[in-house]
């Protein structure tokens, strides 16, 4: 019986190993996995950084305009240098 119940224990272990195919594929398969999910960890973390900086342009354009606005900045005195340096955010209105 003792004989038996080993030779049925051998027999379990090399059938789970064949299922596995034993080459380390596994393994590899899942490292794959996990170096692509942290190169789209890192994308969604610098699509995030480039949403809030794409947030933080729109609130300071806002203030600009809002500031040349509240100044009655006379537009057809300014050069189209000066109207270029406002317009690309080189400069802000002082």
């Amino acid at each position: 019986m003792k004989t038996t119940m080993m030779a049925l224990a051998a027999g379990a272990m090399a059938l789970s190993l064949a299922a596995c195919g034993g080459k380390g594929d596994d393994k590899l398969g899942s490292e794959v996995k996990a170096a692509a999910d942290n190169r789209a960890d890192a994308m969604e973390s610098a699509a995030d950084n480039l949403e809030d900086q794409a947030k933080a342009e729109r609130k300071s354009a806002a203030q600009q305009a809002d500031a040349i606005d509240d100044a009655d900045v006379n537009a057809a005195a300014m050069s189209s240098g000066e109207k270029a340096a406002l317009i690309n955010g080189s400069d802000k209105l002082r």
